[in-house]
């Protein structure tokens, strides 16, 4: 098979990489010509481990991923092709601007010769598969294409394994013909007997939605649940470990920290808050959890001015930028939302973060990038472990402690042993402690 990835964002591309390493003849489309010149070289756009080790091997190897700017001349021969655009939130109301979408229907349905598989896999609003039908139908006769729902899973940081070996396949088609095609396009995950969902279309939007707003669900309540351990003197570790053991529940996500952002969680529960508005229905539980995340940073920004008498002209290392590990995207990152506190309080912010440091900089201006965690540490008031990177794991606490000016640290990722630190000198904060 042929396959068409149009878009070459994050998804799209992780997509494509991925398919290609199955085995399959994979071209990806963006109509930013620059993009495309620099993924022709196996430049990645963004951090991502093992994606250059995939585009150097499949562009120079195997030749089997290519990238061009054309829709028509990628989608001459496709058998499938994959839409995975960006569906960000429109400024001035929650829903997911679609536009992009529309945009590469009206194309496909110009340019598509053959029969072949229309797959939506960016992460859109129940209704937006069968629509694009609509669009591609008006210039296509119906026995030309297919549509098909098969939402992405993939978190970042760990895309390529979450892409190679899934914990499912959601698959909403409404023939037979296109579910067979999808079931053999995934052919190669059999072996590791991957579950495939399959479903009607509207379902499979559903799915994707439904799962990442209930993953949120799941770290607005154990930050709930930190906040009343620090008023009543428990420790909310230890209540996630015994609430994780219990089978019904689940230890992912109960995490306790200074909240979720990132590119999907955030848009994702205002989007199918929006969807359920557009039904007359109540998300309740949704508003609830997109509310107390939103003012949790900031929350915490004045609850550590206050703890500790913070003042204009006071510094502070914040060690993490990207809203969490092993990626630069900075987007909703709740490291920069308290930096923001801070800043507005005239304090100073000495940072370092392994590969989001140049994208926070472009958001906000008055940070004071450092080399390393020791440098963000010189002469500081505090320290912040605000994104949980390996290498915040296991740092020299003694060379931090010479760096320091007042032997303080806020641990937001609870990574570290309050007892060792206090051991040695450090006044320590965690959460939910």
């Amino acid at each position: 098979m042929k396959l068409v990835v149009v878009g070459t964002g994050y998804v799209g591309l992780i997509t494509g990489a991925c398919f290609a390493e199955f085995g399959y003849e994979t071209v990806c489309v963006d109509k930013d010509k620059s993009r495309i010149d620099k993924l022709k070289n196996a430049k990645c756009p963004f951090f991502e481990p093992g994606i250059d080790g995939l585009l150097n091997k499949h562009l120079n190897d195997t030749k089997l991923l290519s990238f061009t700017p054309s829709i028509a001349e990628a989608v001459e021969d496709a058998n499938v092709v994959f839409i995975t655009v960006g569906t960000p939130t429109k400024r001035l109301e929650n829903d997911a601007d679609l536009s992009a979408v529309w945009d590469v229907a009206v194309e496909l349905s110009k340019h598509i010769k053959d029969y072949c598989v229309v797959v939506t896999k960016s992460t859109v609003p129940v209704g937006t598969t069968t629509k694009l039908k609509k669009i591609i139908s008006k210039k296509l006769d119906l026995n030309k294409f297919d549509v098909v729902s098969n939402p992405e899973f993939l978190r970042e940081g760990s895309a390529i394994n979450d892409f190679m070996r899934p914990d499912r396949i959601v698959l909403g088609t409404e023939s037979k013909k296109s579910e067979n095609i999808m079931r053999e396009l995934y052919r190669p995950l059999n072996l590791i007997e991957t579950p495939i969902v399959s479903t009607s279309i509207e379902t499979s939007e559903v799915i994707k939605y439904a799962s990442n707003s209930f993953l949120a669900t799941k770290i607005g309540f154990i930050n709930q649940i930190a906040d009343l351990c620090e008023k009543v003197g428990a420790n909310v570790q230890d209540v996630a470990k015994a609430m994780g053991i219990d089978k019904r529940i689940g230890s992912k996500f109960l995490h306790a920290g200074p909240g979720f952002g990132g590119s999907c969680f955030p848009k994702d529960v205002k989007a199918f808050v929006n969807t359920a508005y557009k039904h007359d229905l109540d998300f309740s539980i949704l508003d609830a959890v997109m509310k107390s995340n939103e003012v949790r940073p900031t929350n915490i920004a004045q609850k550590i001015i206050k703890l500790k008498n913070f003042k204009q002209g006071n510094t502070i290392a914040l060690l993490g930028l990207s809203f969490k590990p092993n990626t630069n995207d900075v987007r909703d990152s709740t490291s920069i939302k308290i930096a923001k506190e801070f800043i507005k309080k005239g304090i100073k912010i000495q940072t370092y973060d392994p590969q989001g440091m140049k994208s926070a900089k472009s958001i906000l201006k008055e940070l004071i990038l450092c080399n390393s965690a020791y440098e963000a540490c010189r002469s500081a008031n505090c320290v912040i472990i605000a994104t949980e990177w390996n290498e915040f794991r296991a740092l020299d606490l003694n060379k931090i402690k010479e760096k320091l000016k007042d032997l303080v640290i806020f641990d937001l990722r609870n990574i570290y042993n309050p007892s060792e630190l206090e051991q040695i000198g450090f006044e320590y904060y965690g959460v939910g402690k």
